[in-house]
């Protein structure tokens, strides 16, 4: 009978006895937190313990043990099992990074990914011998291993702090300032675990300090769903605050998607820090929508709020959503229709009729013909075409009050917030070098450290991260503890390079390193010399034909990568190319388009991309921007072109860091549309949400006065 241990974050879950090990008759025994003891033992049926806190099932793998053993020792490079699993050998010995050096022992052990999936299984074994497989997540890691095989494992890193039972204190009403009641889970930290962290047979002793810190959720999903992975945080300590947003689940309230969020954070700490078991000092975790409430709390200067763990934050109404570049965000309109009522409908978010929804005029009628109800908050955004105070109250960026909290900042490449995150850097940047803050970016998208495939583009095998939950312990043990942990120690940047596949790290952000690149537009080309005679390509831009952007909108994952060969052969795409590069050039960064523009509309939309072209001609996109051109000088205020006019129009992208191989070449292009990504732009003063939409004869000027070009962050070569 071999005995394996389930772990999450460094904390003992589970115990499962394979009593023939075969996989076939499983006995387990689970956490009870709320005790601090192991419930009995009993037949191992239902995965929903373990997949509640990891994402995975837990009994699947065992069904596939002796299959998995088999191929390992095999000693296969690749392999495919019988339920259609794919997994690839990694690499062990001097092919890992610093930071990985727990994953292995070079000597004798061997480890195999779990390829094409989200959420993937990684398998670690000796002498053909499976004993661990490690399970990585946006801000946790899940082990589970042989036991007594921990130490071969991330656990090593895990201190032996005592672990605490978790006590629920009840669901409170906060009140806001303005009379409304924000429903309010708490928990508390109960006994303590004196004995080591991995043993199952610790015992508990003694009560936990009257007051501690707490950790702060804010969501608009419902403050009972997935609660069980908040449960650690109070195992290590804290206390931890589950709060449904106003106007969501169980808080009272009007339901505007991040217009109360600066408000009703700083009431909520104010409230946190006036209860008997509080000593103060409160911290927040959370991503995306919960990564926004965090900035929107420290926007209002509150006292409280010492330290953020801040995951693909949502940025501001015009830069990242839903209003991107002053373009209507059409991809997220599954997330509105999940969002139409007041508790969370992920089933609307899936639709096979997504691109016929999309092209439902006007907008303000879409959901009533979709789903036969109304979406108020999207009548309300609708009501407001340009930048104002109705946008101005959402906007965490424009109204911080000069300081920034502590922040460990964490994204992707691939993330469809990430302009959010880049305006969360640009805070940052503002203050520095006072302020502290780490940085970790990885090849990741919205759902972070959870692909080693991306739309079937492979990030590598040194892609995922066993760490991330060991920095945000680390950080919240430090801002709200006091610990001398060594985290402010750490490189404040730790970033992943594409086309290199490896993890480095930097000082600041934007790197100091980098070297503003200007490359111009010439023909087809991209070029270092700046064409001195003017000459313009041109498209025609058809608002009911617009090019596509590669997404599923029901995935709601906006900025994947994805091969753009085929589009690109398009006549409404401008391609620019590098020659074939015979040395390796690294981008770090966001690139800056300057595109000098003349249209015989009043308004249009400009996307450019940045692709990496290999040398069978295959064009990936790396990054994107995108700008409606009445913009292009101030959201608040609408500038129309006339048909003789040439404008200047600049266009961040989202960021990257990428080497284009010898071999490859850099690709930048230029349309107007984006098909599943944006709502089309009319091409008349109605912009996206128009009846009636008009061609638009779109020229980009290029050499000479008016040289467009784009300004690319290049790494200097060692």
């Amino acid at each position: 009978m071999k005995q394996w241990n389930f772990y999450f974050s460094g904390i003992l879950y589970g115990i499962i006895r394979d009593q023939n090990e075969d996989g076939k008759e499983l006995n387990h025994q689970t956490l009870d937190v709320f005790t601090n003891t192991f419930n009995r033992e009993e037949p191992f049926h239902n995965d929903d313990f373990y997949e509640v806190l990891c994402r995975r099932k837990i009994r699947r793998f065992f069904e596939s043990l002796p299959e998995y053993e088999a191929h390992a020792r095999a000693g296969e490079e690749r392999f495919t099992t019988s339920k259609g699993q794919v997994f690839t050998r990694r690499l062990s010995g001097d092919g890992l990074q610093a930071n990985e050096a727990y994953m292995h022992d070079s000597c004798i052990h061997d480890s195999y990914i779990q390829r094409e999936v989200k959420f993937p299984l990684d398998l670690y074994v000796s002498d053909g011998q499976l004993y661990a497989v490690q399970m990585s997540g946006r801000d946790y890691t899940g082990v589970l291993v042989l036991a007594g095989m921990e130490e071969h494992t991330i656990l090593k890193e895990w201190s032996d702090k005592p672990v605490c039972a978790v006590r629920f204190a009840g669901t409170h009403m906060v009140p806001t300032a303005d009379g409304e009641l924000l429903a309010t889970d708490v928990y508390l930290p109960g006994t303590i675990v004196s004995e080591h962290v991995l043993d199952p047979a610790a015992v508990c002793s003694g009560p936990f300090p009257t007051q501690v810190p707490a950790v702060l959720v804010r969501t608009p999903y419902g403050k009972r769903d997935g609660a069980e992975q908040y449960y650690r945080f109070v195992q290590r300590g804290y206390a931890v605050v589950v709060q449904d947003v106003r106007g969501r689940e169980d808080s009272t309230g009007e339901w505007m998607p991040n217009y109360y969020e600066v408000e009703d954070g700083s009431d909520t700490l104010d409230w946190i820090a006036a209860q008997p078991w509080s000593d103060g000092n409160v911290g927040m975790t959370g991503g995306s929508y919960l990564g926004y409430v965090q900035w929107a709390a420290a926007a209002s200067g509150n006292p409280h709020l010492k330290a953020i763990l801040s995951s693909v934050c949502a940025g501001s109404p015009f830069i990242d959503l839903p209003r991107r570049g002053g373009c209507f965000t059409s991809g997220s309109m599954a997330w509105n229709f999940a969002m139409t009522e007041q508790r969370f409908r992920e089933d609307r978010m899936i639709r096979s009729d997504w691109e016929e929804v999309l092209k439902l005029r006007p907008i303000r009628d879409m959901a009533k013909k979709a789903l036969g109800i109304d979406v108020p908050f999207l009548n309300e955004w609708l009501r407001h075409p340009d930048y104002d105070d109705f946008w101005r109250k959402a906007n965490w960026r424009e109204r911080s009050c000069g300081h920034v909290v502590p922040a460990l900042v964490m994204s992707g490449w691939f993330d469809d917030n990430g302009m959010g995150t880049t305006e969360a850097l640009e805070l940052i940047d503002d203050f520095y070098p006072t302020g502290s803050y780490k940085v970790v970016l990885g090849p990741w998208k919205h759902s972070g450290n959870a692909n080693y495939d991306l739309h079937g583009i492979f990030m590598g095998e040194r892609a995922l991260r066993y760490d991330m939950d060991l920095l945000c312990f680390a950080w919240l043990d430090h801002f709200l503890k006091g610990e001398d942990n060594g985290i402010e120690t750490t490189a404040p940047v730790e970033y992943y390079t594409l086309g290199d596949n490896c993890w480095k790290t930097g000082k600041h952000w934007p790197l100091p390193e980098t070297v503003p690149t200007v490359w111009y537009l010439d023909r087809e080309a991209l070029t270092l010399c700046k064409p001195q005679r003017q000459e313009s390509d041109s498209y025609d831009y058809d608002p009911d034909s617009p090019a596509a952007h590669i997404i599923d909108v029901s995935e709601n994952e906006l900025e994947v990568p994805e091969d753009y060969t085929e589009e690109e052969k398009r006549d409404d795409i401008l391609c620019y190319t590098t020659p074939v590069l015979d040395h390796d050039l690294t981008v770090t960064g966001d690139i800056t388009a300057v595109l000098y523009l003349s249209s015989d509309c009043p308004d249009t939309d400009l996307f450019v991309r940045i692709t990496d072209v290999d040398e069978n001609g295959i064009s990936i996109k790396l990054a994107d921007g995108v700008m409606d051109v009445k913009y292009r000088n101030s959201f608040e205020k609408p500038e129309f072109m006339e048909p003789d006019g040439i404008y200047e129009v600049r266009i961040r992208t989202t960021k990257l860091s990428n080497t284009f191989k010898a071999g490859h070449r850099m690709r930048f292009t230029v349309t107007s549309g984006a098909k599943n990504f944006m709502f089309p732009n009319s091409n008349t003063e109605n912009g996206f949400d128009s009846e009636v939409n008009r061609i638009a004869h779109n020229t980009i000027c290029r050499g000479g006065i008016q040289a467009s070009h784009i300004l690319v962050p290049v790494e200097k070569r060692a």
